[in-house]
């Protein structure tokens, strides 16, 4: 049976046993050991709960048996530590605590642990001395405290703590703005600081013989300082920056897999590596120099496409990751001034300073509105990461998106009528002049008098780019700022393997000169002419992109954008007859 991409699945055992493509990230497990009261953070969709799983797959006295099943073909079932298959899970995951009333949140808090202590007491009672008392309507503290008080010091099946997500439904109070139900939730004597309290207090017992918590944001792990400050971060050791995510030499492997166990052909590989490159990859969570990993839920979505179809989803973006605009609204929403400079900066210089201090330390609720912090929450969440040592920057492609679709949301800029001609007479055609004669006439003629003074080649680039993903996903993908020998292309246009301008690459160049530097050429918008030093640049980039793809139709283009008063756009090296789309 042909394995599959099981997309969205975080049980790690289903995986296993229906066959699914797994990253092999076992190895961690021994690194984790080293580790005592382990935090580790990372934005969702990175799987963080599949690795929770994993771990309890991997300790959990439950799966003794399986051990072969579950871990043989991996690298810690052929090197496995003496804990394996030893200890009593408790693994919790808060994601499913509803928020509301402190009372509404406490009796939800008391539900999920209670139905996660009562199973674990009955599926493990043949490693308990005897079945230790468990009261329905009691606490979750209360029960748990039951249960450690079952342990004597040389038990050998002690409690190994997994919480997953354990910030949830913090997170929605304080992105919520209910600060005074946030600060009672926080409270010394409070439901959650108290259940800390005892994971702390098992752990010197030794009745807990470790926890693991992960999350998105610091936040609460910092109020909860005073109750469990035994924790060790691991968030930004290098040691575990690549333990979820994928790097590009396991998307390599697993490529490898797909395209053997799918018979897909071989010379749509390098477009395909183009494409989620692009898309999915780019985070650098400790080292900017070092390997970027991809998203790896995200880039499943594309990979689910491309095992049943052959091809790539007309649509790039996962409409799971739009959500992700919710955030950028919850946590800059307090404040629209800040909110548009935020936005429109990215947009338009696609980089943000930051303190790295501010990284490497805990941080309480106070600071997350602040607008020098909105860098640090953002990168948490995983829209940004690092680009050098001083600021952050977009990832990748969706993200891009995202902050244009935020971008244009709150300027009020319609991307939903008007466009239909100029993008079905593109398709006909392959005209950039009028494609881009039709962005500028409608998408740019909206833009508020006192954007023009942010604007730059890069907004034109990334707003355009945006722009055309959205009417011609069907036929296209796009490269912005690829890497070639000789430099980066500023954006491409990449005919789809499985459509009818497979092969076809459209390189632009895009220059901008503010009202006052255009002045200085003394010239009128429609005497502008072409300047001999654009062109030799563009040669050398295409000149990479030739070596590497001989096959293709290369067409070259200079946009140039003059501030707000109009556009040049000049055909360097023009395309052979215009290709009709397949119908």
């Amino acid at each position: 049976m042909k394995k599959r991409i099981l997309y969205g699945e975080a049980n790690y055992a289903a995986i296993v046993r229906e066959n699914g493509y797994f990253v092999d990230k076992t190895a961690y497990i021994e690194k984790l050991e080293s580790v005592k009261n382990t935090v580790f953070l990372r934005p969702r969709r990175f799987g963080k709960s599949l690795l929770c799983t994993m771990l309890e797959s991997y300790y959990s006295v439950l799966y003794k048996d399986n051990f072969e099943e579950l871990f043989g073909h991996t690298w810690i079932g052929k090197n496995p530590t003496p804990l394996h298959n030893t200890l009593l899970v408790l693994h919790l995951d808060f994601s499913t605590i509803e928020t509301g009333e402190l009372e509404v949140m406490e009796k939800s808090f008391n539900h999920t642990v209670n139905l996660k202590l009562k199973s674990l007491i009955r599926n493990c009672h043949a490693w308990l001395k005897n079945s230790p008392p468990f009261d329905p309507e009691a606490s979750a503290t209360a029960n748990l405290q039951s249960l450690l008080d079952h342990f004597s010091p040389d038990w050998p099946h002690p409690l190994y703590v997994i919480i997953d997500e354990y910030d949830n439904f913090a997170n929605q109070l304080i992105t919520g703005h209910k600060d005074l139900l946030y600060k009672q939730l926080m409270a010394d004597d409070g439901f959650l600081k108290t259940f800390f309290k005892l994971l702390k207090e098992g752990r010197k017992t030794g009745a807990i013989h470790n926890v693991f918590i992960t999350g998105v944001l610091p936040v609460t792990m910092d109020e909860l300082a005073s109750g469990f400050n035994i924790a060790t971060f691991i968030t930004l050791n290098p040691k575990f920056e690549n333990m979820i995510g994928f790097t590009q030499s396991e998307v390599d492997l697993l490529l490898d897999d797909i395209y053997k166990d799918y018979d897909i052909r071989p010379d749509t590989r390098n477009e395909v590596q183009d494409v989620i490159k692009n898309q999915y990859n780019g985070y650098h969570f400790i080292n900017p120099e070092g390997e970027a990993v991809y998203n790896s839920t995200i880039l499943q979505y594309f990979l689910s496409w491309l095992c049943e179809f052959k091809t790539m989803p007309k649509h790039l973006t996962d409409m799971n990751l739009k959500t992700d605009i919710l955030w950028i609204k919850r946590i800059t929403g307090s404040n629209p001034e800040l909110t548009e400079d935020f936005v429109t900066r990215l947009t338009t210089e696609n980089s943000i300073d930051y303190d790295d201090t501010l990284l490497t330390q805990k941080f309480n609720m106070s600071q997350f509105f602040e607008k020098g912090f909105f860098p640090i929450s953002f990168f948490y969440l995983g829209m940004l990461t690092r680009k050098n040592d001083f600021s952050l920057t977009l990832p990748n492609l969706n993200m891009r998106r995202i902050f244009v679709e935020y971008f244009n949301e709150l300027h009020r800029i319609d991307v939903s009528t008007g466009y239909g001609d100029m993008m079905q007479h593109f398709v006909k055609t392959l005209d950039l002049k009028a494609l881009f004669a039709g962005y500028w006439q409608e998408y740019v003629s909206q833009l508020p008098e006192a954007v023009f003074t942010k604007v730059n080649e890069n907004f034109y680039r990334t707003t355009f780019y945006e722009l055309c993903s959205r009417y011609l996903s069907r036929w296209f993908t796009w490269n912005v700022e690829r890497s070639y020998p000789k430099g980066r292309t500023d954006l491409e246009f990449v005919g789809k393997f499985n459509e009818c301008f497979a092969g076809i690459r459209m390189v632009i160049e895009f220059k901008y000169f503010s009202n006052a530097a255009f002045k200085k050429f003394n010239t009128s918008i429609e005497n502008f002419t072409l300047i001999p030093e654009d062109t030799e640049q563009m040669a050398g980039y295409v000149e990479g992109l030739q070596k590497e793809y001989p096959e293709a139709r290369v067409s070259q283009h200079v946009i140039y954008c003059f501030g707000n008063g109009g556009f040049r756009v000049f055909d360097t090296a023009p395309l052979p007859a215009s290709n009709e789309p397949k119908s």
